[in-house]
């Protein structure tokens, strides 16, 4: 298996009560190494929930996925969730810094978390290639919407997903 991701015939029904709401419907999908990908659509077509299941956040109610190989339906809770922090970076619509954190201090936390050495200088170094170098100390209050996108996207790199 060559591709990054790989998604087959994927389906997510939600049910309330007795009504059942299909989000997706057989959806396949290849992601290969250096492919960059869009994905578009009406309020209401799937396309967070797509991005859920691939992100491993929503489980399909039908369907593979595999992920550098991986299938994570067959990971228990643990592996799951160290698999997601270790290959998975996240850059949500709301950022969720945390606001008692400096942004360089919200990069560092991934890596902290995970023992990697010299966080501090590797945080810095992506707040510069997201063009926040100058704001390295500055709290989430004290920042631009656009700013706190870009700490959270640094963050989401901050384990090399």
């Amino acid at each position: 298996m060559n591709e990054l991701i790989l998604a087959k015939n994927i389906t997510k029904v939600y049910k309330s009560g007795q009504s059942e709401v299909v989000a997706l419907r057989n959806v396949d999908l290849e992601v290969g190494k250096g492919d960059f990908l869009g994905i578009f659509g009406p309020s209401g077509s799937g396309k967070s929930t797509l991005l859920h299941i691939l992100g491993t956040l929503d489980k399909p109610t039908k369907g593979e996925i595999f992920i550098m190989g991986v299938n994570p339906l067959n990971l228990s809770d643990a592996e799951l969730s160290k698999f997601r922090n270790k290959k998975i970076g996240f850059v949500f619509q709301f950022h969720h810094l945390l606001r008692d954190f400096t942004a360089l201090e919200n990069v560092m936390l991934p890596m902290t978390v995970n023992g990697i050495p010299n966080a501090r200088e590797r945080a810095v170094e992506l707040l510069r290639e997201v063009g926040l170098e100058h704001r390295l100390n500055h709290y989430p209050d004290e920042l631009s919407g656009g700013e706190n996108q870009r700490v959270a996207i640094a963050r989401a790199l901050a384990n090399d997903p």
